[in-house]
């Protein structure tokens, strides 16, 4: 099977090694280049957790002024593997789905307890933030990255790719969504998908890529990766 990878390759190189082990064909094409945002500077003593839904904000964060002992909130594995190699040790870890993280909060963490900080990204597709705050918590978010479209891609790449289109394509965020239309648009590769499975992370990022004709579209967690090849 030939699987396409559209994350970051810090994101998506342990999936593509154990694709590849697996036997499958694994191509991989960046949607959106991660960049680092100035932030203000926090006194993480007012805080008594931490939360982070994305590798990505770990690694754009100094924390060498973090107790490692505080309280963090990861996403997913990913996020979990990323704090631990930070020295974080009292990690809690969703199974890569906002909406659980928000309850393995609540079970873990009471309001009264203190002040929580978000850190992540410019874009999100949940407003975590909100919703803890709705419900009594006192969080604040800071944004220490964003995302920009890959819009220049390798044509020898494209080339390959219109001769071997995927049998999967893999979608991580609404923004990943936008970029890779474009990308579909800007090298005409309108009319190709009609035998690729489109599998989004989300409602908004399938949306994003309705107009394009696909085989199937399945929404799926981070984690499920290889289970969803079993699927199709």
């Amino acid at each position: 099977m030939h699987v396409l990878f559209t994350r970051p390759l810090e994101d998506s190189e342990e999936l593509i090694l154990k694709f590849r082990d697996l036997g499958h064909k694994v191509s991989h094409l960046p949607v959106i280049k991660i960049e680092k945002v100035d932030y203000e500077k926090i006194n993480f003593s007012d805080y008594k957790a931490i939360i982070f839904t994305s590798a990505n904000a770990l690694k754009f964060l100094d924390t060498k002024f973090i107790d490692k002992k505080i309280i963090c909130f990861c996403v997913g594995n990913s996020t979990e593997k990323k704090a631990l190699s930070f020295g974080f040790q009292n990690v809690i870890a969703a199974e890569g789905n906002v909406r659980n993280l928000k309850e393995l909060i609540i079970q873990n963490f009471n309001s009264s307890d203190g002040k929580m900080l978000y850190v992540s990204g410019e874009v999100i597709t949940n407003d975590l933030d909100k919703n803890l705050i709705s419900l009594g918590f006192n969080v604040r978010r800071i944004i220490n990255y964003t995302s920009k479209p890959n819009d220049q891609l390798d044509e020898i790449f494209i080339e390959n790719l219109r001769l071997n289109m995927p049998d999967i394509v893999y979608i991580y965020s609404q923004n990943s969504a936008i970029s890779f239309l474009k990308l579909i648009d800007n090298y005409k590769l309108n009319d190709l998908w009609m035998n690729t499975n489109l599998m989004c992370i989300s409602e908004k990022s399938s949306t994003v890529l309705n107009k394009i004709k696909w085989k199937k579209i399945f929404i799926f967690s981070p984690g499920e990766e290889e289970f969803l090849l079993y699927k199709i």
